[in-house]
Formats: structure tokens, sequence, C-alpha cells
């Protein structure tokens, strides 16, 4: 079970500091009210989160609330540091507005001129612009580009690499599908535009001039970061510290940040910090849906409104194997929400909640659906493995009753232990396969991801084969006996 620590309520110390960064009057600061606590005591009963960092923004007020402890057992605070995932790609986004801000390129120049060592195996790759690398709309692809390669590429550099060899899935501008690698060609656009690394950029371009001292970007998904603890796998309300999967995340999910920074971050994308950085109307088109795009602006998404909600929201998710975030704000009433946690879950349910709470709106109750497919794959695994067990431990008896079968009898008692072997190997494909990609190497994917499904593939895997195997030898050997 999830070691309980005592519920805390901080208001982040970030009012004279964020004077001193970026010039502006300090926002007044007030504890979170009993109907928000209610909600992130809710979310975190449901997914056993271990540690959460939640913030809520309402014009020039300030509000926290943290619970729990991180991977080495210390007390979450507004300072505890967190990969915030998907969320790093507003970043890297504003990363490259801030060069296109300084009449380096267009938005819609093509990639390949304003990044030359950009190719593909597909003669369409030339009409891929920043823009569409932006709102997803490139044509890049899953299932012409699997991002779950092991190893994975280590930088940005060699994602761009990688893609020499690949096609494109639609003709650029066609069609939206959410995927990493357009990010990681951006942060390599910013590394040969800018002429250093990724991470020297938006330190010295973004976080510092922001206050967000204690913001850092990684290249690998589960590469060390100062004062970051592992994140948590959760399974049925047990939580187990673990490394991060290892995958392609700079530009795409490499940042590490805390409370702290994020609200400072949040509070620059409403206009309310660093007005100096970029214009307000590169930060519109940033949080504004692009055409042909769907919800996808240029880094950021735009949600529906919660009923009852003053407007849409402009936000931005995060999901890692141990790690998961969230941060929404509603341009028409100035309200904002920062959910950063240490677990799997869904914490756009929570920022959207708080949000609804805060408009006098309806929220919506909170429930965790994995509870019930882990539940059910546990109930599963061990039926499969009672019944297989079962199977091999049995399998001289079996040969016996069936020493005077005809072999296309035997064959057909044979077929569903076969059919339970297969089905072991290839379920965890499955992952990649709905999306088009195939391969044996979301084995390790489930394993981070869905370790109940991995364990329940790997029985029905090991011991179906063991069954299979067991069962044709003792029926050879029956057969053969005088």
């Amino acid at each position: 079970m999830i070691r309980s620590v005592p519920v805390r309520r901080a208001v982040l110390p970030v009012a004279l500091a964020l004077t001193a960064a970026v010039g502006t009057a300090p926002p007044a600061h007030a504890a979170t009210g009993a109907a928000a606590d209610e909600l992130v005591d809710a979310y975190r009963s449901a997914y056993d989160t271990p540690g959460i960092a939640v913030a809520v923004i309402d014009g020039s007020t300030v509000e926290t609330a943290v619970r729990g402890h991180d991977g080495d057992g210390a007390a979450v605070t507004p300072a505890t540091r967190f990969r915030i995932a998907s969320m790093s790609k507003p970043m890297t986004a504003a990363a490259v507005m801030l060069l296109v801000e300084q009449g380096e390129f267009t938005l819609d120049a093509p990639v390949v001129d304003v990044l030359p060592e950009f190719t593909m195996d597909d003669p369409r790759f030339r009409g891929i612009t920043v823009r569409q690398l932006l709102d997803h709309t490139s044509g890049l692809s899953v299932s012409t580009n699997n991002e779950y390669v092991f190893p994975p590429p280590r930088s940005a550099a060699d994602v761009v690499a990688e893609l020499a060899d690949k096609e494109l899935a639609a003709d650029p501008g066609e069609q939206w599908e959410y995927h990493n690698t357009n990010y990681s060609v951006a942060a390599r656009i910013v590394e040969a535009v800018a002429d250093e690394p990724f991470d020297d950029f938006l330190a010295e371009e973004l976080f510092t001039p922001l206050g967000m001292d204690d913001t850092t970007a990684t290249e690998g998904c589960a590469d060390p970061a100062p004062g970051l603890a592992s994140g948590y796998e959760v399974v049925l309300g047990v939580a187990v510290a673990a490394p991060e999967m290892p995958g392609r995340c700079v530009g795409n999910g490499g940042v590490v940040s805390t409370l702290e920074d994020m609200v400072r971050w949040v509070r620059f994308n409403q206009g309310a910090l660093g007005s100096d950085l970029l214009s307000e109307e590169s930060l519109e088109e940033m949080h504004t849906a692009q055409p042909g795009a769907g919800e996808s602006g240029l880094g950021w998404e735009v949600r529906p409104a919660p009923a009852g909600g003053d407007g849409p929201l402009v936000a931005h998710g995060g999901t890692l194997a141990t790690w998961t975030g969230d941060m929404a704000f509603s341009p028409a009433s100035g309200t904002a929400a920062v959910v950063l946690t240490n677990g799997v879950g869904a914490p756009a349910l929570l920022t959207t909640n708080l949000l609804a709470e805060r408009a006098g709106a309806e929220t919506t109750p909170v429930g965790n659906p994995m509870n019930i497919v882990n539940a059910v794959l546990l109930g599963l695994t061990l039926l499969a493995g009672t019944l297989l067990t079962t199977a091999v431990v049995r399998a001289p008896r079996w040969a016996l009753r069936r020493r005077e079968a005809r072999r296309p009898r035997v064959v057909l008692r044979l077929v569903p232990l076969g059919l339970v072997t297969v089905l072991g190997l290839f379920l965890p494909t499955l992952i990649g396969v709905q999306g088009g990609s195939f391969s044996f190497q979301y084995w390790i994917v489930a394993a981070w991801l869905m370790p109940l499904l991995a364990v329940f593939s790997l029985v029905c895997l090991v011991l179906g084969t063991a069954a299979l195997a067991r069962r044709i030898r003792c029926l050879r050997r029956a057969r053969w006996t005088p």
C-alpha cells in the first residue's frame, strides 16, 4: 500500500522571485479551499497517486495543494521535481516562435530550407513546413515511423537522421496525427539555427528569463536530472518506485520542472509574465487551433469548456510510464490549473474539475477504469496459470488417453493450447498494431505501461509452450510404449 503522508497545503513562494525575475507585480496568495481539496483528494484516492502537486490560478491569486511523497520518500512540496512529459511541447513551440520573431525563418517555411540535414525516403517530405511539425499535420506517423524502437535515438540529430529511410503516411497538411517525432525535429531546428544544444537554448531564452530556475530539459525520457526522484508504477493500489521507460523525449517530453516553475510558465502564456519574450500575437497563434489540425494549436490544444464554463480551454497534458501531468487555462476567465503527479492517471480530469469548480460549474466524478482492466487481467493470469500448469502436470495422462486416437483428432486437441501460446506471443504487440505499427519490441512498452498485460501474456506464452511441448513428447512416448 502507498505510505500515507499528512495532507499539507502550501502557497507558492513566488511573488518576490517573480518580481525580481520579470519585473511584474506579485500575485496575491491563498490556500486552496475545501472544494478544491476534495477534488484533489478524490483524484488521488481514485488513482492511488503516490505524490501530487496542484496549483489553481485565478487572476492575481495562486493557490496550491500538495500531497504524498516522491520516489525517495520525501514529502512533496511546490519545489519537488517532476517529469512533465508532453507538457514540454508548448515549450518547444515557444522556442521555435522566439526564432520566428527574430526573423530566422517563418512558420510556413519548408523544414528542408531551415534544416538542410532533414531528409526522408519520400519526395513529399520537401513540402513539410515548420508549422506542420508544431500542429502535427506533417504526415509523420507511427505507421511508418515506429517511435518505440529500442534502444531509442539519443539526440534530436539522431531522430532526424533516423528519418532518412522513412516515408510519410499522408501528404503534408492533409492529415492530423499526434506524433512525438514532429517535436524532436522542431528541437533540432532550434539547435541548428541557434547553433547550441536545445536544452541550453531553453535555459537561456525561456527558463532563466521567466525565473524557472529549477527547470531543465533532457534528451532521453529516462535520463537523470538533478534532484529528480523516480516515478511510480501503480497497479491495483500498489505503488512501486520504478525507473522511467527509455524513449526519445528530446523536444517532445524531456522537461523536468516543479510546480513553482510551472505556475510561472502558465502565467507567461496567460500574458501575465515575461511580456517582452514573445509578442501577444505569437502567443495567440500558439493557443489557436490551426486549420486542418482539429483542436491542435502550436504546442497546445484547445479543449471544450467544462459544462457551465466561460469558454474553451487552452491546455496540454503529459504521460510517461511513471509520470503524468496536465495544465489548462481559460483565456476568457483568466483561471488556470496545473497538476503534476509521479504516477499513472488521467490528470486532465482533475484540471477540468478544478476549473469547473472555480467557475461554479458542475464537476465530473472521477473513477479509475484501469482498476477494472487490471483486476480482469489479474484474474485471467491466475486462471491461465492454473489451467496451463495443470495441463503440464497431467500431460502423461492426457497422452495415454489419446494413444489410439487418429492424428487429425489429436491435432485438434492441441489447437487450443497452440492458440493460447500464440495469444501470449502477440497480445502485447497490439499496443502498436492499433496505430498501424507492428513490432515485438512492444513487449517492452507493455511491461512499463500495462505490467499485468505483460505478465498475462508471459504466462500464456511460457506455460502454453511448456504444456504443448510436453503433451507432444508424452504422446510420442505413449504410442511407442508396448
